[in-house]
């Protein structure tokens, strides 16, 4: 969103060496990554937010100025702008830069400036980017190549890499200006980031080697029909430079719609899955959690921590990757069997004690029909909660009500390994009052108890808490799922233990 008079608009980080960059939104993961990396490069950053958060302290311990307010005059004395999105676009300060005709720029189009000043690694795909991204950084910080990373979810292991003893949960890391090791030595310091496909942001980097892992139908309320996703990721391939420039496309041999997103690349392209005949062909054994992945004469073998089929996917696409930049097979393949997880992405909280037993809490974020089977389908197997006398109970909240209206039907079809769903308000977000009165949480219960699942509607929070006080019994398992503030009602099933426990 450059301001539309401004005709200063920055091509390249270097144009921003001594220049004050007022960065609204600065507490968010990747916004406060994208700040940090700014300063390194010698930008003066000046950080608005409108809560003092621990990433926010970070920065500050950092030597980053950052004010906490609206940032209504962030503008003025500023040579950009950056917005996160979560930021109105009639914001004061936008508004005023546009007025300056100061130039004024989204968190995927700042991202995108930057990458031109490195080698950039994107992860893109309809599902597991923030996970193969923590786990991409990891190996490749393990396998000393000192990344930057940028990942959508905080993990203990990002900044030292898995190997190493965990440390702080963050979500980002800043790297070296230079790759240190390996084929790629000297070259610009690696750039990590996922490659967002809502709202076609992913359109506005500049990666030089990519990863997509699966391509299914989301964010219609932007495209309209998976044709035009389809479309979308096809042109962000084509932002790969060509295989003589080192531009390197590993792409999903089932599943990620290849032959029409790679049709006509001049990039080199590799693929990657769980069939024999792809470049790089991954073995998954659901019950030991074993995996290898083989690509010409080099077989890796590690366990995975993480259970299922689509984190074994996730830790392919993570270990091809990591070669293509220059990791060691071996070195990288010690780091995924090390790597224990990130922040609500199949995050076991711990066991909730109740009378007679405990029931074991997930958080996890999905949202997507497919990223809700594929979860519940692998905590299933690895807990086996019927073994125990257990059930395994889901509280679901919708995101978004055009999504929910798209996708009903695959909603409804998600859910078959669960034994009961309670399901809150759906998440309101982006869409429309129109869109909103369209669908309700109740058409997902009634599709539910039509396929035979257990399902109830009920809000709030606090009545689905007291739900999971009187009805959970030993042995059972919950998994809280979605991407709003559902991951509330999880802590605080968590937190009524402790309070018990504390009378």
């Amino acid at each position: 969103m450059p301001s539309k008079n401004a005709t200063n608009t920055p091509t390249s980080a270097d144009d921003l060496t001594g220049k004050t960059v007022a960065m609204l939104g600065v507490g968010g993961s990747g916004m406060s990554a994208l700040a940090r990396l700014l300063h390194s490069m010698g930008a003066i950053v000046r950080g608005y937010d409108t809560v003092q958060t621990p990433i926010t302290e970070r920065l500050v311990a950092g030597g980053l100025h950052v004010a906490i307010g609206d940032g209504h005059d962030a503008a003025r004395g500023a040579h950009l702008v950056v917005a996160s999105a979560a930021i109105p676009k009639d914001h004061p300060a936008l508004l005023e830069a546009s007025k300056l005709e100061l130039p004024s720029l989204s968190y995927p189009q700042a991202l995108g400036l930057v990458m031109r000043g490195r080698t950039g690694v994107a992860v893109a795909g309809t599902h597991g980017k923030s996970t193969t991204v923590a786990m991409l950084g990891a190996a490749m910080v393990d396998a000393g190549l000192d990344p930057t990373v940028i990942a959508g979810a905080a993990s203990p292991q990002l900044s030292r890499g898995a190997l190493a003893e965990p440390g702080p949960w963050v979500g980002s890391r800043l790297g070296a200006a230079t790759i240190p090791s390996g084929p790629r030595f000297g070259k610009p310091g690696l750039l990590v980031a996922e490659a967002c496909e809502f709202n076609r942001s992913f359109h506005n980097l500049h990666p030089t080697i990519a990863g997509i892992n699966n391509v299914e139908a989301d964010h219609l309320d932007i495209y309209g029909s998976l044709d035009a996703v389809v479309e979308a990721f096809a042109v962000f391939a084509r932002s790969l430079p060509a295989a003589e420039d080192g531009g390197v496309l590993v792409i999903g041999h089932e599943g990620a719609h290849r032959r029409e997103v790679a049709a006509g690349l001049s990039c080199e392209v590799q693929t990657i899955g769980f069939s024999p005949e792809a470049d790089w062909a991954i073995q998954y054994d659901q019950r030991t959690h074993e995996m290898a992945v083989r690509h010409e004469e080099t077989i890796a073998r590690w366990r995975q921590r993480l259970p299922g089929a689509h984190n074994a996917a996730n830790a392919g696409l993570a270990f091809a990757l990591a070669c293509v930049a220059g990791g060691d097979p071996t070195i990288v393949a010690r780091s995924l069997g090390a790597f224990s997880g990130l922040e609500r992405r199949c995050q076991v909280l711990g066991d909730r004690a109740i009378e007679g037993g405990a029931v074991r809490v997930y958080d996890d974020y999905g949202h997507h029909p497919t990223e809700i089977d594929a979860t519940l389908r692998a905590i299933r197997q690895a807990e086996k909660p019927e073994e125990h006398g257990g059930r395994l109970i889901v509280v679901f909240q919708p995101h978004q009500h055009s999504r929910t209206r798209f996708l009903l039907d695959e909603f409804a079809t998600a859910f078959t390994s669960a034994d009961m769903v309670i399901v809150p308000e759906i998440y309101f977000v982006r869409d429309s009052e129109a869109e909103k009165q369209r669908v309700s949480a109740d058409d997902l219960v009634r599709r539910l108890r039509d396929r035979g699942v257990t399902a109830d509607h009920r809000h709030p929070f606090g009545s689905i808490i007291e739900q999971l006080e009187r009805d959970c019994r030993p042995g059972d398992v919950v998994v809280v799922m979605g991407a709003g503030p559902v991951w509330q009602v999880a802590r605080q099933f968590m937190d009524c233990a402790r309070a018990v426990a504390h009378a």
